[in-house]
C-alpha cells in the first residue's frame, strides 16, 4: 500500500470521528434539529443500501439481477459510504470469502495474532479497522473482480469515487439547508449529521461485521470459518449481521433466514422483485438450510410393507 493510500485511509477513519466529537460538543446544552435527523436518516439509508444491496448482495455475490442503470445507481450510492471504490470493495470481499478466517483473509480476527486475551484484542482491532492500513484495496482486482473490470460503466464509477463521496456530503448539506430554513447554519449541521456523523456510524457498523461477527454471537450451521449471527446489529447493519447465515449461503439474497431475523436489505430486494426490478433472486429453501444444520432431526423411518 502506498503512502498516499495510507494517508487517505487515515483521513477517512479520523475525520468522521472528529466530526462525531464535534457533533457531541455542539449538542451540549442544545439539541439536534429535525432537519439534522432527516439528513442523517436519509443519507444513512441511501449509502447503507448502496453497500448492502449494491456492493454486497448484487455486485459481490450476484444474488439477483437488475437493470444496468439501477446497478450503477447502487454502485454510486455505495460509494457515498466512503468504504472505498466499488471494484476494490468487491475484490476485497470476494477475497475474504475465498479465504475466510484463514491465511489470505484480509480482515480475519483469528489469523496470526497469538493466543489469550491480548491476541484476541489484536485480532479484533485488525478485523475492525487495522486492516485498512495494510490490506484494504490490495486484493488482485483482475482475479477477484474481473466481471466489474470488464464493465465500462463500473470502471467509470470506480474512477470517480471521490466525486461520489463529495456528492454524498453535498446531499446531506442540501437536505439540512432546505428543511432547516435555507440558512447557512442548517446547511452546516446537515453536512455534519448527514455527512460526517453518518459516515462515522456506517464505518463502525460495517467494520463490526468483520470483527464482532467473526468473534461473538450464535451459530447453527456447519461451516469451517468463525462467522456468527449478531442480532443486536441487524437494524443498523440492515440485515448484514446475520453473517453466519451469509457465510453458509453466500449467494443468498436474504441473510435473515428465519421470520424473526430482521433483514431490511432483504425486504428491499423482495420489493424490487415484486415490481419487476429484480429477477433471478437467489433464495435458500428450508430443505437446503436443514442439510447444513449442525444438529439434524433423525430421519423419518420408512414404514415396511
Amino acid at each position: 500500500m502506498t503512502k498516499a493510500e495510507r494517508t487517505v485511509n487515515l483521513i477517512a477513519v479520523v475525520l468522521p470521528f472528529v466530526a462525531f466529537v464535534a457533533a457531541i460538543l455542539l449538542l451540549w446544552n442544545s439539541y439536534v434539529g429535525v432537519s439534522d435527523l432527516v439528513a442523517f436518516a436519509v443519507m444513512y439509508l441511501i449509502a447503507g443500501f448502496g453497500v448492502t444491496v449494491g456492493f454486497h448482495r448484487l455486485l459481490t455475490h450476484r444474488a439477483f439481477q437488475t437493470h444496468k442503470p439501477i446497478e450503477y445507481g447502487f454502485a454510486i450510492a455505495g460509494s457515498m459510504s466512503v468504504q472505498g471504490p466499488v471494484i476494490d470493495w468487491v475484490a476485497d470481499h470476494r477475497k475474504h470469502h475465498a479465504h475466510a478466517d484463514e491465511e489470505g483473509d484480509p480482515h480475519s480476527p483469528h489469523v496470526q495474532f497469538g493466543e489469550g486475551w491480548i491476541g484476541a484484542l489484536k485480532g479484533l482491532f485488525h478485523a475492525h479497522m487495522g486492516w485498512l492500513f495494510s490490506e484494504h484495496g490490495q486484493a488482485e482486482r483482475r482475479k477477484y473482480a474481473k466481471d466489474l473490470i470488464e464493465d465500462r460503466g463500473m470502471r467509470r464509477i470506480n474512477r470517480r469515487f471521490h466525486w461520489w463521496v463529495l456528492l454524498g456530503l453535498a446531499m446531506g448539506s442540501l437536505i439540512g439547508f432546505v428543511l432547516g430554513g435555507f440558512t447557512l447554519k442548517a446547511a452546516l449541521t446537515g453536512l455534519l449529521w448527514g455527512g460526517f456523523v453518518r459516515i462515522f456510524l456506517q464505518h463502525h457498523v460495517t467494520w463490526s461485521i468483520n470483527s464482532v461477527c467473526h468473534f461473538f454471537g450464535t451459530r447453527r450451521f456447519e461451516v469451517e470459518d468463525h462467522s456468527t449471527n449478531v442480532f443486536w446489529l441487524s437494524v443498523l447493519s440492515m440485515g448484514e449481521s446475520w453473517h453466519h447465515n451469509h457465510h453458509t449461503f453466500p449467494r443468498s439474497a436474504f441473510h435473515g433466514l428465519k421470520s424473526w431475523e430482521f433483514d431490511p436489505t432483504g425486504l428491499v430486494i423482495r420489493g424490487m422483485r415484486r415490481v419487476k426490478l429484480a429477477w433471478n433472486v437467489v433464495e435458500i429453501t428450508p430443505e437446503r438450510q436443514q442439510e447444513k444444520m449442525t444438529t439434524r432431526p433423525p430421519a423419518t423411518p420408512v414404514p415396511s410393507r
